[in-house]
């Protein structure tokens, strides 16, 4: 078993996308195998220290989507036709690097489909456009929202 050792200093998270799929559109849940198997991988990631949040999508049927176009907005609801950017699931993971969060996803018990990692923005990488008003928002925001979840 590979096993990834997980520094506490670690700055970078990633979203890590599961890509919807034909079942996962038509409403097909997991199979109780699955969902343990998933599971297991799961604990593997929360006792490492590397998962931060994750969730399951409902189908697009259950979905809209908003488009914007100058001050203008419409929407369209779902189900939306089978895509490559329909999302099924995400996790948010903590990592050093880009690499230790493909080690990581490559021990995920999927047989098919595609996952696709994505870093997530930190405070540090908008530069000076993030004024210290604005940080200290983000912060207070950040906050507020820790205490909601509880």
């Amino acid at each position: 078993m590979l096993c990834i050792e997980h520094k506490e200093n670690t700055t970078m998270k990633f979203m890590v996308i599961v890509k919807a799929n034909k079942d996962s559109e038509a409403g097909v849940l997991p199979t109780t195998e699955q969902l343990a198997e998933m599971g297991k991988f799961n604990e593997e990631l929360v006792q490492a220290g590397i998962m931060q949040a994750a969730d399951g999508l409902q189908d697009s049927s259950k979905g809209a989507r908003v488009k914007f176009s100058g001050n203008n907005s419409s929407v369209s609801y779902g189900p939306f036709p089978l895509t490559s950017d329909l999302i099924a699931g995400y996790w948010i993971w903590k990592c050093s690097s880009l690499q230790e969060a493909v080690e990581w996803l490559k021990r995920a018990p999927f047989r098919d489909g595609e996952v696709e990692i994505r870093q997530i923005f930190s405070a540090e990488d908008f530069g000076n456009n993030l004024t210290p008003e604005l940080r200290e928002q983000e912060q207070r925001l950040g906050k507020q929202i820790a205490e909601y979840a509880h």
